[in-house]
């Protein structure tokens, strides 16, 4: 391209200039591309992902908060070429919103992309749901881990396992509601439960579930090999009300900053709406 741009240069070509021009723009695209696959070399990195969404305290407001979160992955999610989301699990809100919710995202690197999203999300804003209309602020926790390689071998004791049937509850129709198509496993030695009540088959919904154990055995088993190498830089802590990674403000003025780059925003709107890759780009660097 240096030698291109003598040879235009020297014979005055503005049209071979400009083809330059328009061909340096694609370079840089596939050199920041290449730099984050590069960034991404955790063994986990190229899996899919599982994003689990639990609101915190304060009811409807933050259930509220919660279903925000949803909609802003499930937008990036449907932003990507290739990708494919899915609703696994949900629980909706008395009023509004959602308590919880488990997405799965299949697409290369989903998991590389999104594993530091992982934390506590906080929301300040004029509560729709107060009518005094005061300002609020609202806490949910998304959890990001990888879906296990079928090629993997994780080996689970079915002695370890309770599993438990009960009725889906939500949107479904009539046959969701009669029958026991909802299953929920505990592995008991590590205390993980996983759910799924996302289809009418019992046995897909222990399928996906039991996908979804091995997976948080293996990023469980990952984390460990982590703290051992490195207990001083551990990654991963557990999630508490005080590990906030990101401040989304919507009130008094609008700003979105992540608090682990320093990397901010007041394009609240496109944010919300999954437009979300500088976020992303950023937590690679850290």
């Amino acid at each position: 391209m240096d030698e291109l741009l003598i040879f235009a240069k020297n014979e005055n070509d503005l049209e071979f200039l400009s083809e330059i021009h328009e061909e340096s723009k694609f370079i840089l695209q596939s050199s920041i591309k290449s730099r984050y696959l590069n960034l991404m070399n955790d063994e986990a990195d190229h899996y899919n992902a599982f994003v689990e969404i639990h609101a915190g305290a304060g009811g409807t407001e933050s259930q509220d908060w919660a279903e925000m979160l949803q909609r802003m992955y499930v937008r990036w999610s449907e932003s990507q070429n290739n990708c494919k989301v899915s609703l696994l699990q949900e629980t909706r809100g008395e009023e509004a919103g959602i308590k919880s919710c488990i997405l799965k995202i299949s697409k290369d690197y989903s998991y590389g992309w999104l594993k530091r999203e992982s934390g506590i999300h906080r929301l300040v804003r004029i509560s729709p749901f107060d009518s005094n209309k005061r300002r609020h602020t609202s806490f949910a926790s998304v959890w990001v881990y990888p879906e296990v390689d079928e090629k993997i071998e994780i080996e689970i004791n079915e002695a370890d396992l309770r599993i438990d049937t009960f009725r889906a509850s939500g949107a479904g129709g009539q046959h969701v509601n009669k029958t026991d198509s909802a299953v929920r496993i505990t592995h008991m030695p590590s205390n993980i439960v996983v759910q799924c009540q996302n289809d009418r088959s019992q046995h897909k919904n222990r399928s996906n579930a039991m996908s979804m154990l091995k997976s948080r055995l293996f990023e469980q088993e990952m984390q460990k090999r982590k703290e051992e190498e490195n207990k001083i830089n551990n990654q991963k802590k557990e999630i508490g009300w005080g590990n906030q990674i990101r401040s989304y403000v919507l009130h008094p003025y609008k700003q979105i900053k992540d608090l682990r780059t320093g990397y901010e925003t007041s394009n609240v709107n496109d944010i919300l709406d999954g437009k979300i890759g500088k976020f992303l780009e950023m937590s690679l660097t850290i």
